[in-house]
């Protein structure tokens, strides 16, 4: 560290300990040939610029220093309503109390407006899955979650179940090299999608240091319930999208934004519960205000996670599609965990929040998956005022996933999967189909919310092997 004394640190704008142990080992491990001068200069340079030298491995944890003391903000304290706003709730009867009691304290925010509960609905952390939350000019993070524009994604190809039986090997190779699955890592091959060119990647501190990552993982997914599967579906009569009512071969993917959602998750997650200060309970619920910098900064990135996820899939399609020679005849996407900008039937301008559900407005296209061995519905909103325009995501957990691993061995959920014709390559006990709620159930408890237009059976399914 040459004669560079504390004191000297302490003028430069060096001023807690953490700031200055991290100069000190910068500079012994990799800057000790420098002069005085050239110290100063460089530990100068990353306090005025701290963006500057966010990427850099050697200057970075520096630099986020000076970045997080610099987006410090005073506080604000605010109280629960007496009441809870307006909640609709879809398939109560299968839905667990607790989940019931966190939308009630949700609705108690100050900002919030209306909510839904979805029939697919369960606890979570802050809202729960299946919540859909209205609330004025504010964004949550744990209302939108961890995995920002979590995604399905569906392509009707043009051959039908003879192309399967007949290509299964060839359909599971190509399952095998070009998907990955996991917390970590990314595809072998390089990816490119025009979304990592986005110049929103330039616009904070934050962005520009995941931009790595979101290269990295590109064409990939995550892990828990995230799939690809191929399989068969089954369009039915008079369906929107104009397709003559058969069976066809189809593949369908359902993941999200990888470590650059989470990241951005934790990041603004964190500035909302350090400016707004809630019960105890209520503490997970905090928000952002659209009209500060962090709230804009926040929509700014959710928005480009949940583009990075869309091109995730259109990798992932893509790429699937390309190694077997087919071609899609038509492809269907929607995604949940998300925040829209929407207008309430009282002409109130809102911002819904759907964690774990599908936007469903009159007309829109979705998809709800049940499990590795239960169908998928494809299905066209109905715009259901109650409902906030939305449906379930899924079929929902029946169990934790500590339950699912001891209410099932490993032959009894091969079994399970025999019996309902299913390939899976990867997964897990934690998946098993038992631990979700039955889905015919589930698309039951919401036919005011959506018509159904076609139904489809997961044949080769992979998953993340945890």
């Amino acid at each position: 560290m040459g004669n560079l004394k504390t004191k000297e640190l302490t003028q430069i704008g060096y001023a807690d300990n953490k700031q200055r142990s991290l100069a000190v080992n910068m500079i012994a491990k990799h800057f000790k040939h420098y002069s005085k001068a050239e110290m100063i200069g460089l530990l100068t340079g990353i306090r005025q610029q701290p963006d500057t030298y966010l990427s850099n491995e050697l200057t970075g944890k520096i630099a986020e220093t000076f970045i997080s003391k610099t987006n410090k903000r005073a506080a604000v304290s605010y109280e629960l309503k007496d009441r809870h706003a307006p909640l609709s709730i879809f398939g109560e009867e299968n839905i667990e109390p607790p989940a019931i009691k966190q939308m009630e304290l949700a609705l108690k925010l100050p900002v919030s407006l209306r909510g839904a509960l979805m029939p697919d609905a369960h606890s979570g952390y802050g809202l729960p899955i299946g919540g859909v939350l209205a609330v004025k000019n504010a964004v949550i993070p744990y209302g939108v979650g961890m995995d920002i524009g979590c995604r399905m994604a569906l392509s009707i190809i043009d051959v039908d179940e003879r192309y399967l039986k007949r290509y299964a090997y060839q359909i599971k190779q190509a399952i095998n090299d070009h998907t990955h699955f996991g917390i970590d890592g990314g595809l072998s091959t390089s990816q490119y999608h025009e979304v990592l060119d986005s110049p929103v990647f330039n616009q904070t501190a934050l962005l520009k240091k995941l931009h790595g990552k979101a290269v990295k993982q590109l064409g990939s997914s995550g892990s828990g319930n995230h799939f690809v599967e191929f399989g068969l579906i089954e369009l039915y009569e008079d369906n929107t999208l104009n397709l003559p009512p058969a069976q066809y071969m189809a593949l369908l993917s359902h993941s999200g934004s990888r470590g650059l959602g989470a990241n951005i998750a934790r990041h603004y997650t964190q500035i909302a519960i350090d400016t707004c200060k809630l019960p105890r309970e209520a503490q997970p619920l905090a928000w952002l205000d659209l009209d500060t910098e962090p709230g804009q900064e926040y929509w700014l990135s959710m928005n480009l996670a949940g583009d990075y996820a869309k091109a995730c899939h259109d990798r992932i399609h893509t790429n699937l599609l390309k190694a077997l020679g087919l071609k899609a005849l038509t492809k269907v996407e929607n995604h949940h965990n998300f925040a829209w900008k929407d207008t309430l039937s009282d002409c109130t301008e809102a911002i819904i929040h759907r964690k774990g559900a599908t936007p469903a407005h009159h007309g829109e296209l979705g998809i709800i998956p049940g499990s590795m061995a239960t169908p998928a519905y494809l299905v066209m909103g109905k715009g259901h005022d109650d409902a906030l325009n939305s449906a379930s995501h899924g079929a929902g957990r029946a169990m934790s996933r500590k339950e699912a691993r001891e209410n099932i061995t490993g032959s009894a959920m091969k079994k399970m999967l025999a019996d309902a014709g299913v390939t899976l390559i990867g997964g897990s006990l934690d998946e098993n189909p038992s631990a979700y709620k039955n889905i015919e159930m589930v698309l039951a408890a919401q036919q005011q919310l959506i018509e159904v237009q076609g139904k489809f059976y997961p044949r080769i399914v992979r998953m993340d092997k945890e």
